[in-house]
């Protein structure tokens, strides 16, 4: 079976990482196939649900399988290949999760570690279950995650990024709410149901006025605050206009 599931249904689609063997950590083959489904999904999709199967949701990136890495007798690889070969793949999909027409949504359970912690808190939108945990584990090695950085910078607050970082700290789901990395925490019983239940409550809702949502909730945060009414105002008159 595919260590990426993809199934669209309701105006949902929904995105699995499938490698529960090794807490569905991530390789660069992975990485190129989520950003290839983002990029692929469906016009009448309301909103894309990013989850991990098994235990976990992502304890990272399979630095066994990564192609930078320099295995026995090999020459470390210079900076211009890591980028292209490392920092390339995983920066497409951070931009193509931003770019997404509709709202994303990442149902989290267990470890969210590294990159997994990123994915989960790039969504719009977290749901996460009490066993969830979030962290950022790479200085450990020696290595700045600063890609993740980029991805979770205006999610949460720099404080809160540099913590997480200098003392690889995990934190548990409740500090993850307390912090705005999780947006709602429930039992891990209530987490099938409570995700069930946004769900189908987004894809209710008119595409016109989730696209307009979304496309507000991107490009307002960079407006000056006289022009963030006047462009609110243009998209409702925009979907009313089109009733």
């Amino acid at each position: 079976m595919s260590d990426i599931i993809v199934m669209t249904s309701g105006g949902a689609c929904r995105i699995e990482l499938n490698r529960p063997e090794c807490a569905n950590l991530v390789t660069t083959d992975m990485v190129q196939s989520l950003t290839q489904a983002l990029q692929s999904i469906a016009a009448d999709v309301k909103l894309v649900v990013i989850a991990g199967h098994g235990e976990d949701f992502c304890k990272g990136r399979d630095y066994q399988t990564a192609p930078e890495s320099a295995g026995a007798g090999k020459a470390a690889p210079n900076a211009l290949k890591i980028r292209e070969q490392m920092t390339g793949p995983i920066m497409r999909l951070y931009t193509a999760l931003r770019d997404l027409p509709v709202p994303s949504l990442s149902i989290v359970q267990g470890a969210a570690y590294g990159f997994g912690c990123a994915l989960a808190g790039a969504c719009d939108v977290t749901l996460a279950g009490e066993s969830a945990h979030f962290r950022l584990p790479e200085m450990g090695r020696g290595l700045p995650p600063t890609l993740a950085m980029s991805a979770l910078w205006d999610r949460v607050s720099a404080r809160t990024i540099g913590y997480m970082v200098y003392s690889t700290a995990e934190l548990a789901a409740r500090d993850a709410l307390t912090v705005g990395l999780a947006n709602a925490v429930v039992s891990d019983a209530e987490l099938e149901a409570r995700s069930t239940t946004l769900i189908e409550t987004v894809c209710k809702q008119p595409l016109d006025a989730v696209k307009a949502v979304k496309e507000y909730l991107k490009a307002a945060p960079s407006m000056p605050s006289a022009a963030r009414g006047g462009f609110g105002a243009s998209l409702f008159a925009g979907v009313l206009s089109s009733r």
